[in-house]
């Protein structure tokens, strides 16, 4: 893979961290490839903002810093606010979309080539019974909307950084992810109209 910048940014419980540590771990472990993570906290662990900055490449990364993402998940719209007008032009935002409303993105000279995706990610984590697993459902999305990693090195990411007593629910978490993330791709309308999405869609 080129150099690829990634930014994921939202609230401490979110699992921000976990997410970065998971695809920089299936890229550099299970992949074969480099990655390095940075991270950084508000003034509280858990409902403070934090973000973290992933850096993925075939070859050895020489500054381990984002500048301009070329990904952007985030997951509550101060991130969103805060984080957009890094996004490059042409690049992918990835949002929870009940939680992050998108707009303008023509802010700070970003362009209507953004790819927009969403995913109600903390929605599909309640019905799988555990709010937490929000992180796994964002990362199988992520895997499927970009293409940047192989999925199978991803669930094994996914398995090696969770608990025992959790890895079957993050796994679970982890493919629904993913369905959604292939259904919103091969959806020949708006994604949001897929039969997919439409399950998760409030009543």
């Amino acid at each position: 893979m080129q150099l690829t910048e990634i930014r994921i940014a939202g609230f401490g419980g979110q699992g921000v961290i976990l997410s970065a540590i998971v695809l920089g771990k299936a890229a550099s472990i299970f992949q074969g490839a480099f990655a390095t993570m940075t991270q950084n906290f508000g003034p509280e662990a858990r409902g403070g903002a934090c973000s973290a900055q992933l850096v993925l490449s075939d070859s050895p990364i020489l500054y381990p810093y984002v500048t301009r993402p070329d990904i952007l998940v985030v997951m509550s719209q101060e991130a969103y606010v805060r984080f957009i007008p890094e996004l490059k032009d042409g690049g992918i935002l990835i949002v929870e979309q009940d939680l992050v409303r998108v707009s303008d993105l023509n802010v700070s000279g970003l362009n209507r080539e953004i790819q927009v995706y969403s995913i109600p990610a903390t929605r599909i984590a309640e019905v799988l019974g555990k709010r937490m697993v929000l992180n796994s459902v964002m990362v199988g999305f992520f895997t499927a909307v970009t293409n940047l990693l192989d999925a199978d090195a991803v669930g094994k990411a996914v398995a090696d950084s969770v608990p025992p007593s959790f890895r079957e629910l993050n796994l679970k978490a982890f493919e629904k992810g993913l369905e959604y993330g292939i259904t919103a791709l091969t959806a020949t309308a708006n994604p949001a109209d897929a039969e997919l999405q439409e399950q998760y869609s409030p009543e």
